[in-house]
């Protein structure tokens, strides 16, 4: 990863850019640090469709489960609508007899009533069954979008990963996920038996009576264009509300990874101000979803209270002219509830099944971002690495408008160690990131050994470098487990050769569980140099062709760091070394010494010739040792 003055302003992972996001803050407000807008992609257009279409290509593996969700979810239904006109003819029965004075066939009835409790028992049945198979399909959808997801990110140029909040960025992958897993998981199995038990409901209304059934169905015109209305102005608020979740996250993320500074600072009251800020976008924009969702329900409720009085007040005058049976209006008064209550539950569904797809149209705008160029084919028959470089007329810039490394061309040897030097700012981290091609070149071409970096697969080109930033990462796991990500086949005694050469076996000793120790995701329980020294023991354990070491020694004392630089100079014995430095005493045996200056190479030698010449780096050379000791004196 490249320093903050060498890439994008979007990025969000550099210490430098979290001291200028914590103290511009309160004056930056339009320049959305913290995650606010940089790196913020713009909203889709909202097309429902074509997310709809998205999520069937995604439930495509499925189609035979869900074909029997399907199976079963209809038997279910047809089932439980046979219910309410099986307990009006038990009704009937039961009047027939009081009425017509013969007594009640109690046979038939006991017969009737154990049918309806046989219907009843394996209707729940089935819906269970269709349940278990529906939580299965979901989870395996969700597993396969997580699978999608996590390639994606891997198959994005880094250019793209700077310039997203990498808040944003962990809610898409977490939050938006698990709000579509959600909403899928409730809403599917309820939108298909609610819109199976309107059908069933409806037909079986219309056997009993045609004219009842058109009383009871006058409603749902009306019922329809209210869940039209409120949920195409909830669906928008639901967008709104998980954009600004991921601003949210953003920001969290990024001022808690950076909470030393911000307190170094004081600026806590700025920052709490800023959260407070997003916090109350939020709030708006949840609060206008969830309350805008929450009216279809009431609003189903008044429609469907209304339609059990038009049933109520006109099967009444139906019975007294004899035109129903008191049975039949029973079976006709419980459908005209069976028939509200699916209706107010697809609403339901439809505002939460909108939150998922809100969702799912965030995860898909990460999966249609464009990716890093092609990966070329393997190499078959590879000769060993001999480690020449050539840079040739190389042209690159992060933005079009603001051109950084301008024809660039130099040659690194095998073996040879090849410093880079300059002002902050001049190129010297880019110049590696592209060696290491985690961007592609605007022009000109990178060579190792005669090939063209760009035909080489990335991971085979990257297997070949050994890299030490000066931001250090350590991950959640042991100091062993952390060395040993340089080379997972390597032997324990080879690990801990690695650990001596490096220093860093000195330490651990120290440690209560040694190499054991536990670490955590930013190795806040070691110090900085500590840090530093395991991820030049992880370099050296993968025993690379070419060395890239980025300010590797900045983090330790002053002694260490002799130590260090004698270990490295056996290291580099063999190897083509880039090493960049701003401390210049730790770059005087290097074969050839890059001083840059905006993007361009403007001297190059050895430290003697260099210092001979009395230009750039002889100025620097000054800056550091002489301007300190007239200082002194």
């Amino acid at each position: 990863m490249s320093k903050a003055s060498d890439r994008p302003q979007g990025g969000t992972s550099e210490e430098d850019r979290k001291i200028i996001a914590v103290a511009d803050n309160a004056a930056n407000r339009s320049s959305g640090r913290f995650g606010a807008s940089v790196g913020m992609p713009a909203e889709r257009s909202n097309d429902f469709g074509a997310a709809l279409r998205r999520l069937g290509d995604l439930l495509a593996g499925e189609r035979l489960r869900l074909t029997g969700v399907a199976v079963l979810s209809v038997t279910s239904i047809v089932l439980v609508v046979l219910g309410p006109r099986l307990l009006g003819q038990a009704t009937d029965i039961i009047v027939r007899g009081v009425v017509g004075g013969g007594g009640i066939d109690y046979g038939e009835l006991h017969r009737k009533l154990l049918v309806i409790i046989g219907i009843y028992v394996a209707s729940w049945a089935l819906s269970y069954g269709q349940a278990y198979i529906l939580a299965g399909v979901v989870q395996r959808t969700m597993y396969s979008l997580r699978a999608q997801v996590e390639q994606k990110l891997n198959r994005l140029p880094l250019r793209d990963i700077d310039g997203r909040p990498r808040g944003d960025l962990l809610s898409r992958v977490t939050n938006d996920i698990d709000n579509l897993a959600q909403s899928l998981q409730q809403t599917m199995s309820q939108i298909l038996t609610s819109t199976l038990m309107l059908i069933g409901v409806a037909v079986m209304m219309i056997t009993i009576s045609p004219f009842m059934a058109a009383v009871a169905l006058v409603t749902v015109p009306v019922s329809l264009w209210l869940m039209r209305l409120i949920g195409g102005r909830a669906r928008p608020r639901f967008m709104d509300q998980w954009r600004h979740t991921g601003n949210l996250n953003a920001q969290v993320e990024e001022v808690f990874t950076g909470h030393t500074i911000v307190k170094s600072f004081g600026r806590q009251r700025e920052v709490e101000a800023r959260f407070r800020e997003d916090n109350d976008e939020l709030y708006e924009a949840g609060f206008g979803a969830q309350f805008m969702s929450s009216l279809i329900q009431p609003s189903m409720l008044a429609m469907g209270n209304i339609q059990y009085i038009l049933v109520a007040v006109v099967g009444g005058l139906r019975i007294s002219s004899g035109a129903i049976t008191v049975g039949d209006m029973q079976a006709l008064i419980q459908y005209s509830r069976q028939f509200s209550q699916p209706l107010t539950q697809l609403a339901s569904m439809a505002t939460m099944f909108q939150s998922g797809i809100a969702s799912l149209e965030r995860v898909i705008e990460l999966l249609d971002a464009p990716e890093q160029s092609p990966e070329q084919q393997p190499t078959v028959g590879a000769q060993p690495v001999r480690g020449r470089i050539v840079f040739d007329d190389v042209y690159f810039s992060y933005d079009p408008e603001s051109p950084l490394i301008e024809g660039l061309s130099v040659v690194a040897e095998p073996g040879q160690t090849v410093a880079i030097v300059g002002p902050t700012g001049a190129g010297k981290t880019t110049l590696v990131n592209l060696l290491m091609r985690f961007y592609d070149l605007d022009s000109g071409t990178i060579t190792l050994d005669g090939r063209d970096i760009a035909g080489f697969p990335r991971a085979e080109l990257r297997s070949k470098i050994g890299m030490v930033l000066q931001d250090t990462w350590l991950f959640g796991g042991t100091i062993r487990e952390n060395i040993a990500y340089g080379n997972p086949q390597a032997s324990d005694a080879e690990l801990i050769e690695a650990a001596r050469v490096t220093y860093v076996d000195r330490f651990v000793r120290q440690l209560p569980d040694g190499y054991d120790t536990i670490v955590d995701d930013d190795g806040s329980n070691i110090s900085a140099g500590e840090r530093q020294l395991v991820t030049i023991a992880r370099a050296f354990l993968a025993d690379p062709a070419i060395l890239i070491l980025d300010e590797a020694t900045s983090s330790v004392d002053t002694r260490t760091e002799v130590l260090i630089q004698k270990a490295m100079n056996t290291l580099r014995e063999q190897r083509t070394s880039f090493v960049i430095a701003h401390r210049l005493s730790t770059i005087r045996g290097a074969d050839i010494i890059l001083v840059m200056e905006d993007g361009r190479i403007v001297e190059q030698g050895s430290h003697a010739e260099l210092l001979a010449r009395r230009g750039s780096y002889f100025r620097l050379y000054n800056s550091q040792f002489a301007g300190a000791a007239q200082e002194l004196t």
